[in-house]
């Protein structure tokens, strides 16, 4: 049994071979692709910086990330790299700006290939389709990049142990849960997780798409 709908046999192959590369991540491109440059952009993101999209899908993101930063400043990861090479091929101005060798197949949060410049990384929609021990993966394994200021990341939350549950009806519509995707977690499960993994999190009042809930990690140094 998968634990996302993104693992399903074929998933990826059959909305590929449809053109259906904007769906799959969700729909809401234009949506999200400018909510995410504006978070990154808050969080102080510049175009000398280096930013790892992590779970990057089609390159909602990619396509306003490559043209504000610096050649080759850049990464992405994502289960399909068959998605990004879509991404690539479609939604990118200038695909000269981005090397197809920053497109980076992962399924298990180790940035195989990634360098060790990343100073920024994100994760937009990535763990409400996953178990939260994705999560403390993710966590624990930003820590090989020694430049990283900041990680981003979203997630559905539940308001109490016993709503948790249960299904949970988001702001915005979306129907959540404790055991199957979307998944909902807790705040404080949040901030112990990022704790034992030695990040200092803040959560934001940013109203996202689908109700999702940001929240910035800082990595504990020293």
């Amino acid at each position: 049994m998968s634990v996302s709908p993104y693992q399903a046999q074929g998933f990826y192959d059959k909305a590929l071979a449809e053109g259906r590369h904007r769906d799959i991540v969700g729909g809401r491109w234009e949506e999200t692709g400018r909510a995410q440059m504006a978070i990154l952009q808050a969080a102080g993101l510049l175009p000398h910086h280096q930013l790892l999209d992590i779970g990057a899908g089609s390159l909602r993101l990619g396509c306003k990330a490559v043209p504000y930063l610096e050649p080759g400043h850049y990464w992405a990861t994502d289960p399909s790299r068959e998605m990004m090479l879509a991404g690539h091929a479609a939604e990118l101005a200038d695909p000269t700006r981005l090397s197809k060798s920053h497109l980076v197949r992962d399924e298990a949060f180790q940035f195989p290939k990634i360098p060790d410049t990343i100073t920024h990384a994100i994760a937009f929609a990535v763990f409400p389709h996953l178990p939260m021990a994705y999560l403390r993966r993710a966590l624990t394994n930003l820590h090989r990049f020694p430049a990283l200021e900041c990680f981003l990341f979203t997630v559905f939350l539940a308001p109490d142990a016993e709503t948790a549950a249960r299904p949970y009806r988001q702001p915005d519509g979306v129907v959540t849960h404790d055991l199957r995707a979307p998944y909902h977690v807790l705040e404080s499960d949040v901030a112990h997780m990022a704790a034992m993994t030695g990040w200092a999190v803040m959560r934001h009042d940013t109203m996202l798409p689908r109700g999702q809930i940001l929240f910035t990690a800082t990595p504990i140094r020293g």
